[in-house]
């Protein structure tokens, strides 16, 4: 599979993400109204949201700058395969 770099396909993929979040998040506070769901709901983001930047900026640039990812999944074979090694100083 050829990488997406045509820009307006990037920002359109990326809006459609936001529109499906948006509409998901949507759905469950429809389903169940209330504030301590809507609360729960933004912390899960927000912790995914920090997860994933976690996986593909934090490991590339402090964990393994040589090692580049391709996916969620190549992210989580470089931390069980302890490869991680030491930041230099």
């Amino acid at each position: 599979m050829r990488d997406l770099t045509n820009p307006f396909w990037i920002k359109l993929k990326a809006l459609l993400f936001l529109l499906l979040g948006l509409f998901a998040g949507g759905l469950i506070l429809a389903e169940l109204p209330s504030w301590r769901v809507a609360g729960l709901l933004l912390i899960t983001v927000w912790a995914f949201c920090r997860a994933y930047y976690f996986a593909f900026y934090v490991i590339e640039k402090y964990v393994d700058p040589s090692f580049r990812f391709s996916g969620l999944g190549s992210a989580v074979r470089f931390l069980a395969s302890n490869r991680s090694k030491p930041p230099a100083a």
